[in-house]
């Protein structure tokens, strides 16, 4: 993944880790100091989440307090890249490798001198693997507390170490966008495959090569340029292909790859960025190779991508998904889902179904081992609806329903809804004969005049004892009434006006009004009764269908 410094501090500046790590204590000491000592510093700079302090205010605070240590050699250094380099960090991570790998790619003047001489110091107390080791994972720090999902987090990093497993000695790994190469160099083991790698942004490459080189990670090679533009590894076949791919990117380059033959299983959108990163990783497998891709969670139901995943799917590729849980990303909170994708060697090879793992209830850092209830094994034809979701959690919460129980469940709701039914359906004995109320009447507009009534939301209601609500409102939906308040569009407003009703005492208004209030509970009920033997006609219909259910003796 493309990395870029999120950094925008100066270089007297520190956070609350770097705190942590002056006083030697852990970052919640340093919370309880803020709440506790009215003395403690004042934030200088960053947002309310994240805020920044300036360092010499700090360190005379805890020489005060006599809680501080001397400013380690490998802070000083991080301080003084980031004044010397400010947003372009990454670039004094490289020239910092440069260095300590002496190979003649820091230039004269690079590096301040200060920093040179730091770099020096820290090479010869510890080594030059540890020094670019923590000045990788300091940057990786800093980005995520900038809430940037510009660097793969250490999470999703566990995530797809955990999916690839073991990888053989001899085989070849290749990551397109591999940024300063976390996920390149962390899946598999030393020695290991032989690792590839791309990555746009030239600083991002240059450190990721030399990092590898001073961890001693042999036979890998990165080069620099855009993957899908400029495919440097364009005859490469891998064994695994690892990425996490820039999101949201509309300007990938698809008005210049319409007619590119990578997009075998359809052209994405410009909207589906992340769907061409996939086919790119694809078409850099060897057969039987697999790819463990990174993507959003949208990626799985939107609309722009359903001819693509349905490819994916139809013709065996896609093997699983599993959406990650909540947290695994630096940026936000969202699950995110690592596809898997796996070139089959023969036309016999390809997969008959897709396996879903849905973790998302799990904690972040917890266990990457789905249970049986998390996971289920999908057939392609059900997968292959309109919509072609792959969602993870929809198709689990299918495969594991219990069918009888849901089955058997709905019918008794439905006798007992239907017996109540019958119930509610009031005693009617014949009237007068028709036309008989077309006596008296009087107009709801001289009611409310009267201050008999107040018009409600929708409909207007009684506010005297004179007048039975039930019979107010009942009246007002008589087909006469319906008619008047109903315009040529279809669209009902009450004719306040028009409206009438028939003229009765209370005690006749209470009883037709017990009437029409029985009738409104009728419809209500038959409403859902209609909608209740629907679901329980189309869940005998799946159940028997796929098996969950049979006919009786």
């Amino acid at each position: 993944m493309t990395d870029h410094s999120a950094s925008s501090a100066t270089g007297s500046l520190v956070t609350g880790s770097e705190i942590a790590r002056l006083a030697g204590v852990t970052r919640a000491a340093v919370s309880n100091w803020r709440r506790r000592y009215d003395d403690f510093p004042a934030p200088a700079g960053g947002a309310v989440n994240s805020p920044l302090f300036d360092l010499a205010e700090v360190q005379a605070w805890l020489d005060r307090q006599r809680k501080g240590q001397g400013v380690s050699e490998e802070v000083q250094l991080w301080q003084a890249l980031r004044a010397a380099h400010g947003e372009d960090v990454i670039g004094g991570l490289a020239d910092v490798a440069g260095l300590l790998a002496d190979s003649g790619q820091a230039a004269a003047g690079a590096l301040p001198a200060a920093a040179a001489a730091l770099v020096r110091r820290l090479a010869e107390s510890s080594s030059a693997s540890e020094v670019v080791t923590a000045l990788a994972e300091r940057f990786t720090d800093s980005v995520r507390r900038a809430g940037s999902d510009q660097v793969t987090s250490p999470r999703i990093v566990r995530a797809v170490r955990h999916f690839a497993g073991e990888t053989e000695a001899g085989a070849t790994m290749f990551d397109p966008a591999c940024g300063i190469g976390t996920l390149l160099l962390a899946v598999g083991p030393e020695p290991g495959p032989r690792r590839y790698g791309q990555e746009s942004d030239p600083r991002s490459a240059r450190f990721a090569q030399l990092r590898a080189d001073l961890i001693g990670r042999t036979g890998v090679d990165i080069a620099t340029g855009d993957s899908l533009r400029d495919d440097r590894w364009a005859e490469l076949r891998a064994d695994l292909v690892v990425c996490d791919p820039p999101v949201g990117d509309a300007d990938w380059g698809r008005e210049e790859l319409l007619l590119d033959s990578r997009w075998e299983f359809g052209t994405p959108s410009r909207a589906e960025g992340e769907l061409a990163w996939l086919q790119h990783a694809y078409a850099h497998t060897a057969p039987g190779g697999r790819v463990l891709m990174v993507m959003p969670a949208s990626v799985a139901y939107r609309k722009a991508g359903r001819r693509i995943r349905a490819e994916l799917v139809r013709r065996g590729v896609l093997t699983q998904i599993t959406a990650l849980p909540p947290g695994v990303a630096a940026s936000h909170a969202l699950p995110v889902h690592l596809w898997h994708l796996r070139r089959p060697r023969s036309l016999g090879d390809a997969a008959t179904s897709v396996r879903m793992v849905d973790l998302t209830a799990n904690d972040p850092d917890g266990s990457l081992q789905a249970r049986p209830d998390q996971a289920a094994d999908v057939s392609l034809i059900d997968l292959l609806d309109d919509a072609v979701d792959l969602t993870p959690g929809c198709h689990v919460a299918e495969s594991h329903r219990d069918y009888a129980a849901e089955y058997q469940a709905a019918r008794r709701e439905l006798a007992e809804r239907v017996r109540r039914l019958a119930e509610l359906l009031p005693a009617l004995t014949p009237g007068a004969g028709a036309g008989a109320l077309e006596g008296p009447s009087v107009s709801v507009a001289d009611l409310a005049r009267a201050g008999l009534l107040e018009y409600g939301d929708p409909e207007p209601v009684s506010v005297s004892d004179q007048l039975d609500t039930d019979f107010l409102q009942g009246f007002l939906r008589s087909p006469t009434n319906t008619r008047r308040s109903t315009s040529a569009s279809g669209t009902f407003r009450l004719d306040g006006k028009g409206a009438r009703i028939p003229q009765m005492d209370i005690a006749d208004q209470r009883r037709y009004g017990a009437a029409f209030r029985a009738l409104q509970e009728f419809e209500e009920l038959a409403r859902r009764v209609a909608e209740l033997s629907t679901q329980a006609s189309a869940l005998a219909r799946d159940g028997l269908g796929n098996g969950a259910l049979a006919p009786g003796e």
